[in-house]
C-alpha cells in the first residue's frame, strides 16, 4: 500500500506541470482564471478515467501480459537503436546493426534466464 500512495503522489507532483502547461496558455488567450484553472484540472482527469480501465484491462489481460510487455519491450528496444544510436545510422548498413542488435540482446536475455 505504501508503494501505491508513492506512485500517487509522484503522479500527483507530475501534474502540477502538466496542468500549468494547459492553464496559463489559456489565461494568455483571454480566459478567466478560474476556467483556466478549472480546464488544467479537467485535463488532469484523464489519467484518472485511464488509470482506473487500465487496472481493469491488466485484470482481463493477466495471462497474455508478460508476452505483451516483452513485446513492447522490444519494440522499444528497436526504436532506440534505429533512431537514436547514431553510430548505427552510419554506413548504410541500418538494418544490419538493428538486427544484429536486437539478436545479441535475445541471445543475451535467454542466457540469462537459462543461466540465472
Amino acid at each position: 500500500m505504501a508503494g501505491a500512495v508513492a506512485l500517487a503522489i509522484g503522479i500527483g507532483i507530475q501534474n502540477f506541470p502538466e496542468g500549468l502547461a494547459v492553464s496559463v496558455p489559456l489565461r494568455r488567450d483571454g480566459l478567466s482564471r478560474h476556467r483556466s484553472f478549472m480546464l488544467g484540472q479537467f485535463s488532469g482527469l484523464v489519467e484518472v478515467v485511464a488509470g482506473v480501465a487500465g487496472a481493469a484491462l491488466v485484470l482481463i489481460a493477466q495471462p497474455i501480459l508478460p508476452f505483451a510487455l516483452s513485446f513492447a519491450a522490444g519494440a522499444m528496444i528497436f526504436v532506440v537503436v534505429e533512431e537514436v544510436i547514431p553510430e548505427a545510422q552510419r554506413g548504410g548498413n541500418t538494418d544490419t546493426a538493428t538486427f544484429g542488435t536486437m539478436l545479441g540482446f535475445t541471445v543475451m536475455m535467454m542466457l540469462d534466464v537459462a543461466l540465472g
